[in-house]
């Protein structure tokens, strides 16, 4: 459904860039010709630019340092060619270029993306060929309806896990983008006893773990849910165990256009990993990321005091 829903939005701005080029040349006027399809093409750029000012704002009265002006324009920048990439080809015309990988040729621990709000599994097309070359098992998870509750993606979700489970005879990790992040803990809300188990580690990027400012601005059952101080997320909060959230890792920036302010991104008892000047959608293709799930799946246990990757910053 999402797919169809993108490619329609997609097709219609690139006929509305080359009807209004049309119309300019007609009337011979070249420059407003481009002017107006750069306008149509690029407006999202805008939309951009309004969130980040919200965040700066929202994060002045975060207890995590206000990102610098020069770290607020790289993030910008990279997010302005990060979004049409995903929204207007990886996932309206590829979520099924890359087919998912349930066994490797030897024994190995599984991955299991889940994507946030408003995405499909082809968020994740730059990995999957990178973990296809390493030779990893792993799932991409497409939770439906669009708008749906975020309790009702868990039942997607186990299904994933257990498929994974079944097949490397290990519990995978999960690395999960923004709304994401909430759905795994629904889930294992929903799992019970034992909860901690089905699961290696579970990193989280980008996730409002305690709401965003933005979702005051949704209307949909999962937008609603992910509203600071809210119902839903109080409820979540109350029903989880110590044993549950000490399995996360938070990936987090304080450049992040969606979830502010900033510490709403990360959980009181996990490891966190700041990426400096890094957007939301941004974050999936980081390297840093991709290191840090590596880095997950070839670790056997939790390591006692554990710290960030060096370089970055845990809030505590």
């Amino acid at each position: 459904m999402l797919a169809r829903l993108q490619q329609i939005s997609t097709l219609f701005l690139i006929g509305a860039a080359i009807a209004w080029m049309v119309y300019a040349l007609r009337i011979d006027r070249p420059g407003m010709a481009v002017i107006g399809a750069a306008v149509i093409l690029c407006g999202h750029a805008a939309i951009l630019g309004i969130e980040f000012a919200l965040m700066q704002s929202a994060n002045r009265d975060d207890s995590f340092p206000v990102a610098k002006p020069r770290d607020v324009l790289t993030a910008w920048l990279a997010e302005t060619w990060r979004a049409p990439l995903v929204f207007c080809w990886r996932q309206p015309f590829r979520e099924n270029a890359f087919a998912d990988r349930l066994r490797s040729s030897v024994p190995r621990r599984g991955l299991v993306l889940a994507h946030g709000f408003v995405c499909n599994r082809g968020l994740w097309n730059a990995w999957y060929p990178r973990l296809i070359e390493r030779d990893i098992p792993f799932v991409g998870v497409n939770f439906e309806p669009v708008f749906g509750d975020i309790d009702d993606y868990a039942a997607q979700l186990e299904a994933a896990v257990v498929s994974l489970r079944e097949s490397t005879g290990m519990p995978p990790v999960v690395v999960a983008h923004s709304m994401g992040g909430l759905v795994v803990r629904a889930w294992l809300r929903h799992a019970g006893a034992g909860a901690a188990d089905r699961v290696h580690h579970v990193i989280t990027l980008g996730t409002p773990h305690g709401g965003t400012a933005l979702a005051r601005l949704g209307f949909s059952s999962n937008t609603r849910q992910m509203t600071r101080a809210g119902t839903w997320l109080g409820e979540l909060f109350r029903s989880e165990a110590v044993a549950i959230t000490d399995r996360f890792t938070c990936v987090f920036s304080n450049c992040d256009n969606i979830v502010f302010p900033t510490t709403t991104a990360v959980l009181p008892t996990a490891r966190t990993v700041h990426i400096p000047a890094c957007a939301h959608v941004q974050m999936v293709d980081h390297p840093q990321s991709f290191a840090e799930v590596l880095l997950w799946l070839e670790m056997t246990q939790m390591p006692e005091n554990a710290t960030p990757v060096a370089g970055h910053s845990p809030i505590r």
